[in-house]
């Protein structure tokens, strides 16, 4: 496999290249693949930015070690879209228009995407694959068939969280919600609302709030009136640097009676809110915790990163190998002809590899023999949409001042559950 010191060295304009095989009869002869990552390196979810780079890095070596004859020759070209919407699509303009890549793994919130996909990938054709868009209105854009994501809509998470407060509170319980005012934050408190409210809980009223405000003490104290039984809040780390204190100063709120999801699932995030800002609170996220493949990744992470893993880094990984397949799978490096292969080589029918049978997933797609990855994330399965189709998610909590991960409750979900 390729050295992970060199792929850190080459710092964040620079690429990954590894050589490639001879010409391949079955058609699979790709040549250079240029891919674009954008990632936040800085802004709201700097916290997963890097460990997200790393992940994209990864899954690059593992494709030029894996390449063989099908002449797949990958380059990864990296860009800080700054959890921002207006810095994603600086970025994503640069790596298309300069840089001439043929898809991109990335952005990263539905706010940062939707925005880059509608004024720039989509009028240039190029195919994007996000690891953690979750936002629901994704699923319907006008896309042109060129938006995926290897993380499932908030149409399912809303449904998990909704179930794991009523759990937890019971199910005619009356809670609070509030959340940053974004696309993210506003659609799953809808998704989620919508499920609670007709499972017989009540939501007392929600609290949207500016996280670009200097101050949230005003609507710190919105949030905490009326003793609910509980508040559920969906925000980004480092909104919440901000909101997690000013909820402590009014003395009427809990986190342990707090829910939340993915967006702030981070290990780095008791130290830097502080613990009595996150100690208890309770939130979901999807999980590959009973995917095939999770265990090996884990381990190779371990053995080439060696740093702590974070929130999407394996559907990070994911993005990026389901490109390189796509791109054997058309044996072109055309981001039309990518796009089109994308869903075939991530769902059923079709023979199943992992990434630990990249050589052989690889040789075959490029055979034009029918595959089906097996994400390190999960079983991806697109579907028309570019959604996939199943998820399985995961609870967490902050305990003792670290994320513990729940890893006995899983909770299978699909678009008809």
């Amino acid at each position: 496999m390729a050295s992970l010191l060199m792929i850190g060295a080459l710092g964040l304009g620079g690429g990954l290249v590894a050589g490639c095989g001879d010409d391949d009869e079955g058609g699979g002869d790709v040549g250079a693949l240029k891919v674009g990552v954008l990632v936040p390196l800085t802004g709201d979810l700097a916290a997963f930015g890097g460990p997200g780079s790393d992940a994209a890095n990864l899954a690059a070596a593992q494709v030029n070690a894996a390449a063989g004859d099908t002449g797949l020759d990958l380059t990864l070209i990296t860009e800080d879209t700054k959890t921002d919407a207006q810095g994603a699509q600086e970025a994503a303009t640069k790596l298309v228009e300069s840089d001439g890549v043929s898809a991109i793994a990335g952005p990263w919130a539905s706010p940062e995407l939707i925005p880059t996909a509608e004024n720039v990938t989509i009028a240039a054709g190029v195919p994007v694959v996000t690891p953690s868009a979750t936002g629901p209105d994704i699923t319907d854009l006008d896309d042109d068939g060129l938006v995926f994501r290897t993380v499932p809509s908030d149409s399912l998470q809303g449904k998990v969280l909704a179930t794991v407060v009523a759990d937890a509170l019971g199910a005619d319980a009356t809670v609070v919600t509030a959340n940053r005012n974004d696309t993210y934050g506003t659609r799953l408190v809808e998704e989620f609302t919508k499920a609670f409210e007709e499972a017989g809980g009540t939501v007392a009223r929600n609290v949207a709030y500016n996280p670009e405000a200097a101050s949230l003490n005003s609507e710190a104290s919105q949030i905490v009136q009326g003793d609910p039984d509980g508040w559920v809040i969906i925000d980004y780390p480092e909104t919440w640097s901000k909101m997690g204190p000013a909820l402590v100063r009014t003395g009427s709120w809990d986190p342990a009676k707090t829910f939340t999801a993915d967006g702030l699932r981070s290990s780095d995030l008791p130290e830097s809110a502080g613990r009595q800002t996150t100690e208890g609170m309770r939130g979901t996220t999807p999980t590959a915790l009973e995917g095939p493949a999770e265990p090996a990744f884990d381990a190779l992470w371990k053995q080439e990163i060696g740093k702590p893993r974070q929130t999407y880094d394996a559907q990070n990984f994911d993005a990026v190998i389901l490109i390189a397949l796509a791109a054997a799978a058309a044996g072109s490096s055309d981001p039309g002809d990518i796009a089109a292969k994308l869903g075939d080589v991530s769902a059923a029918p079709g023979t199943k590899y992992t990434f630990e049978q990249l050589d052989e997933a690889l040789a075959a797609a490029a055979d034009g023999e029918d595959i089906d990855y097996e994400g390190a994330s999960g079983p991806i399965d697109l579907d028309e949409n570019g959604d996939p189709v199943a998820a399985n998610y995961a609870t967490w909590s902050y305990t003792g001042g670290k994320l513990v991960d729940d890893t006995d409750n899983v909770i299978p979900v699909t678009p008809e559950d």
